[in-house]
């Protein structure tokens, strides 16, 4: 079956350090323009592009395919200097297909003010489970306004891994107790940037300041590797057989636990005002949990972020 068969090469590409053995979509082979009028443009080479964020409007692109399963990566630089209020979004949605019970895969780049540092967020929704935020929230061990860096989503049946420079930072295992909060329904990628000064510096504190505008995210040597699924035959798979994944070999588990414990700065499964129970997925690390109360939540239980994360891409 091409399904199992994707899930078979691509644990050594990673092992190795490398998924250039994927192949680089163009733009216009992979994405349509989203929003934003000329805010997003396509550079000559055809295979990058800029978003920017201006006082008028922000701007986003999405992919022509829907998939079900895949990998899917981009090289990325965010803005420099005051960015404040400012999220790049790099994420797969069903938001436009299923109103009241879409699935979600979120990388998200929070803004700070000058002389801060850029975070880093993911998060997971599944069948509409956006009362359950399941945020993490680290810094990079670089900064990523100097240079461009890969940011990766791995989605199987069983596993959603993301990875930074070929890093796992974070898996999430489809376990019973999560029923339908685990994406299962077909997805588009998107790539976006908006203003998000209600919540996404210091929970709002620091606002987008346009005089810094336009600010200007920079994405290219994209990569779109998955089941591609038939809008209309939503039980229509097409898979490329080539590469594969399952789970995180022990070598980068290694690095993935290093990476947790020196960049981790917030995991929804360690906030107790949120949850006074962690979600039932939930594995709690003693070690984690105490490294972790060290750090200020900056009010990511007030679900300001979830009340404004499906109207992101809809800015005008």
């Amino acid at each position: 079956m091409d399904y199992l068969l994707l899930i078979l090469g691509f644990v050594f590409a990673l092992a190795s350090g490398s998924s250039t053995t994927l192949p680089i979509s163009s733009f216009d082979e992979g994405f349509s323009h989203l929003f934003g009028d000329n805010n997003m443009q396509v550079l000559k080479d055809g295979k990058s592009v800029h978003l920017s964020l201006d006082q008028r409007t922000g701007s986003g692109f999405l992919s022509h395919d829907l998939y079900l399963h895949g990998f899917f990566s981009a090289s990325i630089k965010l803005p420099a200097y005051y960015t404040a209020g400012v999220v790049v979004a790099f994420y797969m949605s069903n938001g436009d297909m299923y109103e009241k019970n879409h699935d979600e895969i979120d990388f998200e780049f929070l803004g700070n003010i000058k002389g801060k540092e850029w975070k880093i967020q993911t998060n997971v929704y599944g069948n509409g489970s956006t009362n359950v935020g399941r945020e993490e929230r680290y810094s990079l061990w670089f900064d990523p306004s100097n240079d461009f860096h890969q940011y990766s989503i791995l989605w199987t049946q069983d596993h959603i891994i993301f990875y930074v420079d070929n890093v796992a930072i974070r898996e999430i295992k489809r376990t019973e107790s999560m029923g339908g909060d685990f994406p299962s329904k077909p997805m588009t990628l998107y790539a976006t940037i908006w203003d998000a000064s209600e919540w996404a510096t210091n929970g709002g504190k620091y606002k987008v300041n346009y005089k810094y505008a336009p600010y200007v995210a920079e994405f290219s040597n994209f990569v779109l590797h998955g089941c591609t699924v038939d809008p209309i035959d939503l039980m229509s798979l097409q898979c490329d057989p080539e590469t594969s994944i399952d789970s995180i070999i022990p070598m980068e588990r290694i690095k993935m636990e290093s990476f947790r414990k020196n960049h981790m700065k917030y995991s929804y499964c360690h906030d107790k005002k949120r949850y006074t129970t962690p979600p039932s997925e939930c594995v709690v690390d003693s070690k984690e949990a105490k490294w972790l109360k060290n750090f200020n939540p900056i009010t990511l239980g007030d679900s300001g972020h979830l009340h404004h994360h499906g109207k992101r891409h809809h800015q005008s």
